[in-house]
């Protein structure tokens, strides 16, 4: 079954991607606490209308994205959250679906201002020339957007393809991982007035310095726009901006 099963199930599909995700969204909610029990079996097969072997697969899916672990005479127990594989992307879709939007943005950003500068800096210094210009590729896309919508997916492809061009496999990999956390993230920063206008010189920036393999200015530059793009977050959202 595909990841967006998880995230979306169509009433079509069977009641095993319902369950998986019903039960993952209490669970990354905090509703089912870490050391909570699921209800029992029975009552949970009865509640869902479904066959013992169906509601234990969807608990091995559950299981499999760290949320929860079954024990011997005790059942089915939520895992701490420091458990749990927030970069599996149906975890971390529920986590941004659970969560306040001002904390997901706290958290995304955070995040972004240890990985990003870094990967920056490793691109301009190892990224092939080829990598550099399909960085570049990607920036073309966001000149020539003419809506937010259409400016959405050269923005993703932008960082993604930096954190691939770090020379890291790990940094890639987390870059990629972080991609719909990203993509919501633009989303709300796309509502601010004249997004493209303010969006085009940032990134114009990072590029620059990748291309003459500046590591110090394409790390600064980097920065420079996570700031300013939490700012305008903040902006949307009507609250403080997220702390540094």
């Amino acid at each position: 079954m595909k990841n967006e099963d998880y995230r979306r199930p169509r009433e079509s599909k069977s009641m095993h991607a319902r369950i998986v995700r019903e039960l993952g969204l209490r669970i990354v909610s905090g509703e089912l606490a870490p050391g909570d029990k699921l209800p029992a079996e029975a009552t949970l097969c009865a509640a869902y209308e479904v066959s013992r072997p169906v509601l234990r697969e969807a608990i091995r899916v559950l299981s499999a994205k760290g949320l929860v672990v079954s024990r011997q005479r005790t059942g089915v127990v939520v895992r701490a959250q420091s458990e749990w594989h927030l970069l599996d992307p149906d975890v971390l879709y529920w986590f941004i679906e659970a969560q306040p939007a001002t904390t997901f943005v706290e958290t995304l950003f955070t995040v972004r201002r240890i990985i990003e500068p870094a990967a920056a800096a490793l691109a301009a210094r190892s990224a092939s020339d080829a990598e550099i210009a399909r960085i570049a590729e990607a920036y073309a896309g966001m000149e020539a957007a003419t809506t937010p919508e259409e400016l959405l997916e050269p923005d993703v492809a932008f960082h993604r393809r930096i954190a691939e061009a770090s020379g890291n496999p790990l940094l890639a990999y987390i870059g990629t991982m972080l991609s719909h956390a990203l993509r919501e993230s633009i989303k709300l920063s796309s509502k601010m007035p004249d997004t493209h206008a303010l969006s085009l010189p940032r990134h114009k920036a990072i590029l620059t310095a990748l291309q003459v393999r500046d590591p110090l200015a394409a790390r600064q530059a980097t920065l420079v726009q996570l700031e300013e793009t939490s700012d305008d977050i903040s902006h949307v959202l009507g609250g403080e901006r997220p702390p540094t």
